[in-house]
């Protein structure tokens, strides 16, 4: 009894262990999928935001919210043509680890431009505006190489795998349309046996013209001066006295 009572305690506590396990999991998973909504809306916000002043102001914060506007847009399309790439193409991860190294400038760039958005001395901020657009140009110039090559080396994959199914396509519907391969025609098969017909009797001509023996005749043979096979002895002919 007290063995039944110990197994029925440990088989609780393992289920109560698996309780907590998945529900630490599903509120981890939970977590995340909040994070990941807030700061999709966030960015969402921000770059609506950016938008705006991009086209509703002038001067210098119209052009630092347009930098940063190309800058992220840029960036965001890089990293997700290069994280949906790699799930198929092994050989783009260290494109990946490429761009997370550039990803790395651009946030300081980003940060650079956020800050100089509040910075009150416009004629300092305009005097770098120079400086900042150069910087902001060879980063997306170098995140679109990264996504362009991406692009193309997976048409590159599709265009190659479209025309190795062109190609077995073809040769199965050759497969199934094996009635249209050309078969002698029926003409020529009758003037094949005509020929061979005028052949046989030009034989039979020229062995009756040879002299060679026709059928054999109706007066039979002495069957003793015949011999049926070659171990058979010829039969000697009668004798009178």
């Amino acid at each position: 009894m007290e063995a039944v009572i110990l197994i029925l305690g440990l088989l609780f506590v393992a289920f109560m262990a698996l309780g907590v396990y998945v529900s630490v999991k599903v509120i981890g998973a939970a977590k995340r999928g909040v994070d990941r909504t807030i700061t999709q809306a966030r960015r969402t916000v921000e770059e609506t935001t950016l938008r705006a002043k991009s086209y509703g102001q002038v001067g210098v914060a119209g052009e630092l919210a347009q930098l940063r506007l190309s800058l992220r847009t840029s960036m965001r399309a890089t990293q997700e043509a290069l994280q949906a790439g790699v799930a198929e193409d092994a050989s783009l991860s260290e494109s990946l680890g490429l761009f997370q190294r550039l990803s790395v400038h651009g946030q300081e760039l980003d940060d650079e431009l956020k800050r100089l958005e509040r910075e009150p001395d416009r004629t300092t901020v305009a005097s770098l505006l120079p400086g900042l657009k150069q910087r902001t140009e060879r980063i997306t110039h170098s995140a679109e190489s990264l996504r362009w090559a991406a692009r193309d080396r997976a048409r590159q994959f599709a265009d190659d795998d479209l025309a190795a199914l062109n190609t077995q396509i073809d040769v199965e519907a050759g497969a199934l349309r094996h009635w249209t391969v050309e078969e002698p025609s029926a003409g020529a098969g009758a003037g094949a046996g005509a020929g061979a017909d005028a052949a046989g009797r030009g034989g039979d001509r020229a062995r009756a013209e040879a002299g060679e023996e026709g059928p054999e005749a109706l007066t039979a043979r002495d069957p003793r001066a015949q011999t049926g096979y070659p171990w058979q002895k010829a039969v000697r002919p009668e004798t009178t006295n």
